[in-house]
């Protein structure tokens, strides 16, 4: 059972745990280069995307987590140029503003309706995400959201996770003991393990079929009902 009685708070990750981009990144990428006059196939910007991505991840791990505004508009400003291999800001800036749209994502499955049951419970519920402000204007356009009433957001509380003083903030605005707190995402290290670390009960959204002994986890969202 996911939801012990002693649990007074449920705090979700956003980006791969409530939400997803519709249509995919590596689409949006397509399209937008295109757009710009540059032809490159879906799987080359797909690797490049994931190397990009990770190099950023890298180097946030070893500066050990703060963040801010202007680091997380670097961050896609790297990533998009390493992908085009040019530091193009009409494209840079076409994508980051696309993203930055509610109608360029989507809730995922069943998480509309897990959330309304989780808030008739008298659950805290929020979001707890390592992205920028955008995320507020995403997430005021997603009805299935409306039952989140807190939002932490990396770039607002300057620290990523899984820093400690990102998990802080959030125990603060969940008024409660860490141990009172469930937290899911589906990043084992930023999400799990950084929650875990922080106290509370973390838990780990993954819908693969691989097995994880001794992880808590759950494949779609509606199991936290029970």
């Amino acid at each position: 059972m996911m939801l012990t009685p002693e649990i007074r708070a449920v705090f979700f990750d956003a980006v791969g745990t409530l939400i997803v981009p519709d249509p995919p990144v590596v689409e949006v990428y397509a399209e937008v280069g295109r757009r710009h006059g540059i032809e490159l196939p879906l799987a080359e910007i797909s690797n490049r995307f994931r190397a990009a991505f990770r190099a950023e991840e890298k180097e946030d791990a070893i500066r050990g987590g703060p963040t801010r505004e202007e680091r997380e508009v670097n961050r896609w400003r790297n990533v998009v140029a390493h992908v085009f291999q040019e530091r193009g800001e009409a494209v840079f800036r076409d994508l980051y503003n696309h993203f930055g749209n509610a109608a360029a994502w989507k809730a995922m499955e069943g998480a509309g309706e897990a959330l309304r049951e989780l808030a008739s419970r008298w659950l805290v519920l929020g979001l707890a995400s390592n992205f920028d402000h955008r995320l507020h204007a995403i997430a005021d356009g997603l009805p299935e959201l409306a039952p989140l009433k807190h939002r932490i957001i990396s770039s607002e509380v300057g620290w990523l996770k899984p820093s400690p003083r990102f998990f802080e903030v959030v125990i603060r605005a969940a008024g409660c003991e860490p141990g009172q707190i469930l937290f899911v995402g589906d990043h084992r290290i930023n999400d799990y393990t950084g929650a875990n670390a922080a106290g509370m009960r973390g838990l780990l959204f993954d819908a693969g079929p691989k097995k994880m002994p001794g992880v808590r986890r759950i494949q779609r969202i509606q199991e936290l009902l029970g």
